[in-house]
């Protein structure tokens, strides 16, 4: 798909900024980022290091390069283990060994890895430097907007972290295309989630052309982001600091992050957010809140977007489910050890729960 970019704007605190989705849009990085910040800043791409094969790192500092005299890059590994306090350390050395200074901006080029090190880093950074989104997953569409950037510690994910707004987010449908199929499919997660917190049309477009997105066609992919991207960036100019609504973007995030904590590398993010969302929904069912021809129709999509919606046998002990329920205890949500919940009402509605009892969490886990 070739055409004219489409643009959101996301209202935060720090200032407003855009969102642009298109193809082609790492070579036109320089114009772009022109328009928000001044020639002389230097910039600092941190990306993971998988898209160095791609291209993608070259195509992005040839760009900036035609406007922008200092332009460094540093490569991170792939994976949650470095979203950590070491790896956050590096990029600090790296930024000074580059003479990175209060005036200097970082662009994070990949997943919500990258987005979350990296953004972390910039946030902290001499107490704050401007910061960049440049996602290169589709998984990527829902943690690069909001400003929500943070590290995991041992105990937990995203336990250490900030609200910093990026000045810009730069989505280049092209990029989606060489993800692998299970890639799309664990970004498709969260877009569903949208659907069913939001905006009903959305779930069913998704319904209509979860083919043609799997399969990475441009029009699908563009229209999708720029839906559900919509989506996070009303509910995060409305909340910006999770005071409220914004809560309800961690429906299926309660059990799902305890599925990928308990188990990282056997599932991906989005494939233990759809376990979730159907936890969380049967959690729904038995407190009356949603009927049960919602939790088919979630399924069957969850399944056409090739994603798990429930746990092996193996996983459902009692030393399992304890693992998972002390993991949920320790959730941000959580006070005084409960279990706060993002329940679904019905499309398009949803309800925070401040505590669930915990038989009915087990009775949902062991089913």
């Amino acid at each position: 798909m070739t055409g004219t970019p489409k643009e959101l704007t996301v209202t935060a605190q720090q200032g407003d900024y855009k969102v642009v989705i298109g193809t082609g849009l790492l070579q036109q990085a320089s114009s772009w980022l022109t328009s928000i910040l001044n020639p002389k800043t230097s910039l600092m791409i941190v990306y993971d290091a998988k898209l160095e094969s791609l291209g993608y790192v070259k195509t992005l500092e040839q760009s900036l390069k035609k406007e922008f005299v200092n332009v460094y890059s540093f490569a991170v590994e792939s994976g949650e283990s470095s979203k950590s306090l070491q790896h956050a350390a590096r990029l600090y050395s790296a930024f000074l060994a580059a003479g990175l200074d209060r005036r200097s901006a970082v662009l994070a080029l990949g997943g919500g890895v990258i987005g979350d090190l990296a953004g972390f880093a910039a946030a902290t950074f001499m107490r704050g430097i401007d910061f960049v989104q440049i996602p290169t997953t589709l998984l990527a569409h829902d943690a690069s907007i909001g400003g929500k950037v943070a590290i995991n510690l041992p105990e937990g994910k995203n336990l250490v972290g900030a609200f910093h707004a990026p000045r810009l987010v730069l989505y280049d449908v092209a990029t989606l295309q060489t993800l692998p199929l299970y890639e799309r499919s664990s970004g498709l997660a969260e877009a569903i989630k949208h659907g069913v917190i939001y905006d009903p049309e959305l779930f069913a477009y998704i319904e209509e052309h979860v083919e043609p997105i799997l399969l990475g066609d441009s029009d699908a992919l563009t229209h999708l982001l720029y839906q559900s991207c919509k989506v996070k960036a009303k509910i995060v100019s409305q909340d910006e600091r999770e005071s409220g609504i914004r809560a309800f973007l961690n429906f299926g995030h309660t059990i799902g992050h305890a599925i990928e904590a308990l188990q990282y590398g056997y599932y991906t993010h989005g494939a233990a957010v759809a376990i979730g969302m159907i936890y969380e929904t049967k959690i729904a069912r038995r407190l009356g809140k949603i009927d049960v021809e919602f939790e088919d129709r979630l399924r069957v999509l969850l399944e056409k977007a090739q994603l798990p919606t429930s746990l092996p046998a193996e996983q459902k002990s009692k030393e399992a489910i304890d693992a998972l329920i002390e993991h949920m205890r320790r959730d941000k949500k959580a006070h005084s050890r409960s279990l706060p919940f993002i329940l679904p009402e019905r499309l398009g509605t949803v309800s925070f729960e401040a505590s669930v009892d915990e038989a009915v969490v087990r009775q949902v886990l062991a089913d």
